[in-house]
């Protein structure tokens, strides 16, 4: 079952058993397969941009939760201009990219494609203003619920019933709190 539309990103990597557990924090692989030559090009189709910019502007989408590294951009930027989906000029110093037809024709052709990825970064946006160093307590802890939640097996509607409820008392618990939270910072 696919549920990016309730996660953003992998909460498996959060304090888990796997080899991911070293790491803190969501999954660092927010692009598929060919989706950072995509997102490249339709970024580069809203407006020209050098190697940082686009860069800075593939976090900007994410909420500052996915990082470009040059290490990413740089390699598939010199692709593009190998294959004649984009063009480089010197301006002020830096390669400026600028999309040519056949990238747009790309963009265009994988139109579906496209609006995933900004709409997974819309998703992944939404959550990073609510992400930080305080915060990944909490994920790590979500990511231990669900396990847990799935490892039980709700081979019985009972079962998947029972767990449904101990949850919705969670949820129930942590709304109360932000709203006792929110009326002390509104003086109530």
């Amino acid at each position: 079952m696919n549920w990016s539309w309730a996660f953003p990103f992998d909460f498996a990597g959060f304090g888990g058993d796997g080899p991911r557990s070293q790491r803190r924090g969501p999954r660092r692989g927010f692009f598929r397969s060919g989706e950072v030559r995509l997102a490249l090009l339709s970024l580069l189709d809203e407006a020209p941009g050098h190697g940082y910019d686009l860069m800075k502007r593939l976090e900007g989408r994410s909420g500052g939760l996915y990082k470009a590294s040059a290490g990413t951009v740089y390699p598939v930027l010199q692709q593009l201009e190998d294959e004649g989906r984009v063009r480089s000029h010197e301006e002020d110093g830096k390669k400026v990219y600028h999309i040519t037809d056949e990238g747009r024709a790309e963009v265009r052709g994988a139109d579906d494609r496209v609006s995933g990825i900004w709409s997974r970064a819309d998703r992944w946006k939404e959550w990073g203003c609510r992400m930080g160093p305080d915060t990944v307590g909490i994920a790590m802890a979500m990511g231990r619920l669900a396990r847990s939640a799935f490892t039980v097996g709700a081979d019985t509607q009972k079962v998947a019933d029972e767990v449904t409820d101990i949850i919705e008392r969670a949820r129930r618990d942590i709304e109360a709190m932000a709203e006792t939270r929110a009326e002390a910072k509104a003086g109530r």
